[in-house]
C-alpha cells in the first residue's frame, strides 16, 4: 500500500514487457550489426557512465543517512517500525529499481559496438533478473532488511562506472589496473548480502521468510557464477596463440550487477586502442 501508485509499479506489465523488449533487442540488434561496422560510442559512454555513477552515489548516501534516521538494526530489520525513515528508504530503492531498466544500455551499448563476445550468459542473466526481483520488492518488501544489498551495490557501482567512464578516454587506460580487485570486490558483496540476510533468518525480526530465503539462493547463483568468471579470466594460463596476439580486456558486469568490470562497455583495454 505504500507505494501505490508509484511509476512502473502498481502493475507487472511494464517490467515484463521492457524485459522482453530488452532480450528482443539483443537478439534483433546482432542480427543488424551482423554486416554493419561497429558504431563509436566514445561521446555516449562519457555521458553514460558519468549519469550511472552519480545515480549510484546519490543512492549510496541516501540509504545511509535514510537508515541512520530510522535506527535501522543491521543485524535484523523489520518492515514497519521505523516511520517515515521506512519511506524514505523505499524512495531510494525506488530509483535502484529503475536503474536497473537504464543498465540495459549496458548490453546495447555491446551490441552496437559488435562485443557479442561481451554479452555472456551471466550478463544477460543479471541485468533481466535483477529488474524483475526488485519490482517485486517494492511491492512487499520496500524497506527494513531490503536496504543493506543496495548500499553495498550502489558503492561498487560508484567504482565501478567510474572505471567504465576513465577506460574510455585512452590516455587513462594504463592507470586503470585495479579491474582485478573490483571482480574481487563484487564477490565480497555477494558473499557478505547472504551473510547479512541470512543473519535476520537466525534471529528474525518479522522479515518475510521467504523472501530471505530466494534473496540468499539469488545470491548464491551469482557467486557461483561470478567465481566461474574468475577463475576463467584471471587464472586460466593464456594460450601460446593468446600470448602472440593482442591482448584483449574480458568483460566483467551489471549489477548487483554483474560480470563486465574489464570492457567498459565494449571499449577494449588494448593497445592498439592506446
Amino acid at each position: 500500500a505504500r507505494v501505490r501508485g508509484w511509476f512502473l509499479l502498481d502493475s507487472y506489465l511494464p517490467t515484463f514487457f521492457l524485459t522482453g523488449a530488452y532480450l528482443l533487442c539483443i537478439w534483433l540488434g546482432n542480427k543488424f550489426m551482423k554486416n554493419r561496422p561497429p558504431f563509436s560510442l566514445r561521446a555516449h559512454l562519457i555521458v553514460y557512465n558519468l549519469g550511472i555513477t552519480l545515480l549510484s552515489f546519490y543512492m549510496l548516501i541516501e540509504l545511509i543517512l535514510a537508515t541512520w534516521e530510522g535506527s535501522y538494526n543491521l543485524q535484523c530489520q523489520n518492515l514497519h517500525s521505523a516511520g517515515e525513515a521506512d519511506i524514505r528508504v523505499a524512495k531510494v530503492l525506488w530509483w535502484y529499481y529503475f536503474s536497473k531498466v537504464i543498465e540495459f544500455m549496458d548490453t546495447i551499448f555491446f551490441v552496437l559496438r559488435k562485443k557479442s563476445s561481451q554479452i555472456t550468459f551471466l550478463h544477460v542473466y543479471h541485468h533481466a533478473t535483477m529488474f524483475n526481483i526488485w519490482w517485486c520488492v517494492l511491492n512487499w518488501i520496500p524497506c527494513g532488511q531490503s536496504f543493506f544489498g543496495p548500499t553495498l551495490n550502489s558503492f561498487i557501482h560508484v567504482l565501478m562506472y567510474s572505471y567504465y567512464g576513465l577506460s574510455v578516454i585512452p590516455s587513462m587506460r594504463k592507470y586503470l589496473w585495479w579491474k582485478k580487485y573490483l571482480t574481487q570486490a563484487q564477490l565480497i558483496q555477494f558473499l557478505l548480502t547472504i551473510v547479512h540476510t541470512l543473519s535476520a533468518a537466525v534471529k528474525p525480526c518479522g522479515f518475510p521468510f521467504g523472501c530471505l530465503m530466494f534473496q540468499s539462493s539469488y545470491m548464491a547463483t551469482l557467486v557461483v557464477l561470478f567465481i566461474n568468471f574468475y577463475i576463467k579470466t584471471y587464472r586460466k594460463a593464456p594460450s601460446r596463440t593468446a600470448l602472440k596476439e593482442t591482448p584483449v580486456t574480458t568483460e566483467v558486469k551489471n549489477g548487483f550487477h554483474k560480470d563486465y568490470f574489464a570492457a567498459a562497455n565494449g571499449f577494449q583495454n588494448n593497445k592498439k586502442a592506446q
